[in-house]
């Protein structure tokens, strides 16, 4: 049997994000042990991509703005497939953890009576929600949560991937691991296990995220036995750079259109201001009626709520319809300009952006537009937990941030996904917890670690077989292909052909060199995360007959009453995926009587 090292504590935490870190601090504060396993370098998450602010109903530069908004807004724009229990304790606890942020050392910007500053974002209208850092959020939480996080003294292990849950009959007692450098397995044992892996945009040709989200974290939970919940929900952020070729993807902040920037087509018109993009996709979201929703756009004339601030959902259609049309820049996006807004002003309130394009692009923002196009950025769906502990469907195993399914349904709101991270992770961290005090140590099974670390030697010991790097590229096309913005059944079929013989193909890989730090021998094994990935998001695809929020099937253009009524489930049954409908968690009723009050 080939060696390994193996570590053991109370609670292990896999990812070093925000959500990460901070159930890390709700561990270590309860005086247990606690590890981190990241599997690139401390402070290098995709934490630091959501750049624009963090959600949280402050009420520092609105009069009138509550949780209960905050509540109505988030399930409006996930269409109403979110867990409401989860929304309720989202939006509640959203500030409270901000200013807990403050209170650990992170410097917000400033109103001018020394309140923390908030701007708007997409959906959130009219509030000005979002505390920010100048288009910097992420980093400074980021940074702050790591230096809290350090302060308590964890053990961390960086370039460390994980690839097994391990498991004591039905329950999670640990993981196995190896190391990027050496190739060295190590075997952690642990009575909880937190999981804090982000998502998994890897698998598309075109994404905002870093080569880190390859959905370890939910492939993992699934073949455990975890269940997933809306996975076909994956979110196009509207605005991604388009050029230079290299560059395209690379995320555009939403901030960028808080601060005043305008989209337009190739004729100079903004086009968002298109009756035809309103009507379908904005009707029963946050208006009732065909009439209300174009009376709304006719008040977005006046300039009170700009339509470029409308949910990612909506946005990215208009852009993808656009650019179809014809009517697109001369590199295949449309046009973002804030150039109005003036040098001075877009240096210290986007200095991020300006930097991004000049470096990347040599293009001047401050003069001219930015060319912009949809980019996978974000998946709504995940590990299905519970509302207050953050537990999944597996004992023994927790889930926050990202990776874990309920808070966003059908499509996130920019700037939630950083108080997600923050209001959850302290609640994964809080019920590990309370979970590792009620139990004793488990046994992991000896029979699962020599399967797994004979997996992934397989590669390496092979006189021949499939390139992984191939495999991971027609991967990536496929989907951009058939499981991208718009959907359709024939589409979806297409490409859920191409993941099952990549699948295939992908039993035999072929891995030149030996075990340390071979790039080939890592993608070899997070190949198998995406194309396990991949398969559920198009069977989910498939089996939503309806649009919705991030999933438009323009073979089945309406809202579908019935379809609104449930979310889907992916399960493992044997090797294969089987997807199942579950009715939506019931709305108590004085949440009912929000949504009523404030329709």
């Amino acid at each position: 049997m080939e060696a390994y090292r193996e570590h053991a504590f109370d609670v292990l935490i896999v990812g070093a994000g925000g959500a990460g870190l901070r159930a890390a601090i709700s561990v270590m504060e309860a005086g247990l042990s606690c590890g981190i396993v990241c599997k690139s370098l401390l402070g290098k998450a995709h934490t630091v991509m959501a750049e624009g602010g963090a959600a949280a109903a402050l009420g520092n530069m609105n009069d009138g703005d509550s949780w209960e908004w905050h509540f109505v807004h988030t399930m409006k724009g996930g269409g109403y497939l979110n867990n409401p229990l989860i929304v309720e304790i989202y939006a509640k606890e959203a500030p409270e953890r901000v200013r807990e942020l403050e209170e650990y050392g992170a410097v917000f910007d400033r109103t001018p009576e020394g309140l923390i500053a908030q701007r708007t974002f997409g959906g959130h209208v009219p509030f000005k929600r979002l505390a920010h850092v100048g288009d910097r959020t992420g980093l400074e939480i980021i940074r702050t949560l790591q230096d809290k996080a350090v302060s308590l003294k964890p053990k961390i292990f960086m370039e460390m991937t994980v690839i097994r849950l391990l498991k004591d009959g039905g329950r999670v007692v640990g993981a196995l691991a190896y190391d990027r450098h050496t190739g060295e397995f190590i075997v952690f044992h642990a009575r909880a296990v937190v999981l804090a892996t982000g998502g998994w945009g890897r698998m598309y040709k075109f994404t905002s995220n870093s080569w880190e989200s390859t959905g370890d974290g939910a492939a993992m939970a699934f073949e455990a036995g975890a269940e997933l919940i809306d996975m076909e929900m994956v979110q196009f952020h509207p605005t991604g750079m388009v050029w230079p070729p290299g560059v395209r993807g690379i995320l555009v902040t939403e901030g960028v259109r808080a601060e005043g920037g305008f989209l337009r087509n190739s004729k100079g018109e903004r086009f968002m201001f298109n009756p035809e993009y309103m009507t379908d996709v904005y009707r029963g979201k946050f208006a009732e009626t065909e009439e209300e929703a174009l009376a709304w756009l006719s008040d977005s004339r006046k300039h009170r709520s700009p339509p470029e601030l409308l949910p990612r959902d909506v946005v990215a259609r208009a852009i993808y319809k656009e650019v179809r049309a014809g009517r697109g820049s001369p590199h295949g996006g449309v046009f973002l300009d804030v150039s109005h807004r003036g040098e001075e002003y877009i240096k210290r309130k986007l200095p991020s952006m300006y930097e991004q394009f000049r470096a990347l692009g040599d293009i001047d923002i401050t003069k001219e537009p930015m060319e912009i196009y949809p980019t996978i950025h974000y998946t709504m769906g995940g590990i299905r937990v519970e509302p207050e502990t953050c537990a999944s469907s597996l004992p023994g195993l927790f889930a926050a941030g990202e990776c874990a399914g309920g808070l966003h349904g059908a499509n996130r709101l920019g700037g939630n996904s950083l108080t997600d991270i923050l209001v959850f992770g302290k609640r994964a961290g809080d019920g590990a917890v309370q979970y590792a005090q009620s139990v004793s140590g488990g046994k992991a099974s000896a029979e699962e670690i020599e399967e797994e670390m004979a997996t992934m030697l397989a590669p390496l010991n092979a006189a021949s077989g499939e390139n992984p790097y191939v495999l991971a590229q027609e991967l990536q096309e496929a989907m951009q292909k058939g499981a991208m913005i718009e959907r359709t059944e024939a589409g979806l079929l297409e490409c859920l052909d191409k993941v099952m013989e990549l699948q295939k193909r992908a039993k035999s890989l072929r891995v030149e060199g030996d075990r340390c730090y071979n790039p080939g021998w890592h993608t070899a094994r997070d190949l198998q995360f995406t194309l396990r990935i991949s398969e559920i998001i198009v069977r989910c695809a498939l089996e939503r007959k309806e649009s919705r929020g991030a999933q438009w099937r323009s073979d089945y253009p309406g809202l579908s009453e019935e379809w609104g009524k449930k979310n889907l489930v992916a399960v493992k049954e044997g090797d294969s995926v089987k997807i199942m409908e579950r009715p939506l968690p019931e709305m108590p009723p004085h949440l009912k009587a929000i949504m009523e009050e404030k329709k």
